[in-house]
């Protein structure tokens, strides 16, 4: 009896746990199907939106670019909450994705790079006698960019205008001191051979320290203050220059040629002449008593603007020409004279110099000689007419020594050195001169 009850107990279990088994397999095919997942909540339905293209405006032109090329990604926290297509989560600035700083700001660097664009400087055209305006830059700005980006993905926008910066002009129109430059009030030109190559190079060097200078109303400006030191350290080189009377080679040979042909412009101009010395021996480049020398630190020209309205002086060194307009307002004088008027002359001195290389005998001209001179220069203005002021200086130079070389050796075959080139000055042809402009 206790065997057969066992194996019924065994049997009732068997049968049991198969009943059961069927019925849990068989239960969801009796009770409602769960809801089908949502395709547009897949990770991978969501990144093949980041391939997507947008129209940037970088505020200077139109890239097309993609989601992900802006650093947009999927949001893994975010996708699985989302319910709904692209359309309507757009509409609610919901898409699941976000944007990854790093990315964005590298793909917003090389859009700088590219497409921003610098600003112009104001300038004052000399050649042309004209001021050009500044004209501001524009950039992205990076980081204010970065939320853009992110509203206009969340949003599926089909454009997307990054945030913008205007960069400002380093010289602006008012910085530059002066509104007006289309009159030459005056002007003065000297020549010079364009054979001399090193005298030429210090001539445009002095004159690029002055081109461009404005001078304000009233204000008093110094040649040695703007150009300063001639020395080796700022490049000047060895030319011809005046010492003692004596045309030699000094340091920064070339550079009184300069200030002359500035003093020029400037009396025409009308400019005030403050200070101003005259060499020592008569300028091969311009008229007797017309002229104005410079060492630094010593000996200087200063002038001084006495008109209300600002000026500029244009320097131009070329084709063996140096050139300065003094540009501004219109004059208020129709016409400027330069006048002089020789009031004495003395006659120069000579002397021989020795020279045992020269054959004996030989003569060769080291500096030719000039007579000295006592003048007047005047400064007449006139209106129309009539002269309303006159301004006068009293201008004088010392005899030029003549120097001839004289040989004495006595060998036969001792040759003659290379003759030397000499630098006269103008002989004045009468004791009054004029010119004017």
């Amino acid at each position: 009896m206790l065997v057969v009850a066992a194996g019924l107990a065994s049997a009732y279990y068997v049968v049991s746990t198969r009943s059961e088994a069927r019925a849990a397999t068989s239960a969801p095919e009796s009770t409602a199907t769960p809801e089908p997942a949502k395709s547009h909540g897949a990770p991978q339905a969501w990144s093949a939106y980041l391939a997507n293209h947008v129209d940037v405006n970088t505020g200077v032109a139109h890239v097309t670019m993609s989601w992900s090329e802006l650093g947009v990604e999927v949001d893994g926290d975010e996708v699985k909450l989302a319910d709904g297509d692209a359309s309507s989560l757009g509409a609610k600035a919901a898409i699941p994705v976000r944007v990854d700083r790093a990315k964005a700001a590298l793909a917003l660097v090389a859009l700088k790079a590219r497409y921003d664009r610098s600003p112009v400087d104001a300038y004052l055209d000399l050649e042309e006698r004209a001021i050009h305006d500044d004209v501001a830059g524009q950039g992205i700005d990076v980081w204010a960019s970065v939320p853009k980006i992110e509203v206009a993905a969340r949003s599926g926008a089909a454009k997307l205008e990054l945030a913008s910066v205007p960069l400002p002009a380093s010289v602006t129109k008012a910085s530059l001191g002066i509104t007006d430059i289309s009159t030459v009030m005056g002007h003065y030109t000297t020549r010079f051979p364009v054979t001399e190559g090193v005298r030429n190079y210090n001539l445009k060097l002095a004159a690029s320290k002055i081109n461009g200078t404005v001078l304000q109303p009233h204000q008093e400006w110094s040649f040695n203050g703007q150009v300063g030191e001639r020395s080796e350290k700022e490049g000047y080189k060895i030319a011809h220059v005046i010492t003692a009377g004596e045309m030699v080679d000094g340091l920064a040979g070339g550079t009184c040629q300069i200030s002359t042909t500035l003093f020029g412009a400037a009396f025409f101009a009308g400019l005030d002449i403050v200070k101003t010395t005259n060499h020592s021996r008569p300028s091969v480049y311009t008229p007797l008593g017309f002229d104005a020398t410079v060492v630094w630190p010593s000996t200087d020209l200063v002038l001084s603007n006495p008109y209300d309205f600002p000026v500029a002086i244009h320097y131009r060194v070329a084709n063996g020409e140096a050139v300065v307009e003094i540009l501004g307002g219109k004059r208020p004088w129709d016409k400027i004279v330069f006048a002089r008027h020789i009031e004495e002359e003395t006659p120069y001195p000579s002397e021989e110099r020795l020279d045992d290389e020269m054959p004996d005998g030989q003569t060769q001209l080291d500096q030719a000689g000039f007579n000295g001179y006592k003048l007047k220069r005047f400064r007449r203005f006139f209106l129309g007419k009539k002269m309303v002021k006159e301004q006068k200086w009293t201008v004088a130079y010392k005899p030029v020594t003549e120097y001839v070389r004289r040989g004495t050796n006595k060998d036969p075959d001792a040759k003659m050195p290379k003759e030397k080139e000499v630098h006269s000055p103008r002989i004045p042809t009468s004791d009054d001169f004029e010119m004017a402009q």
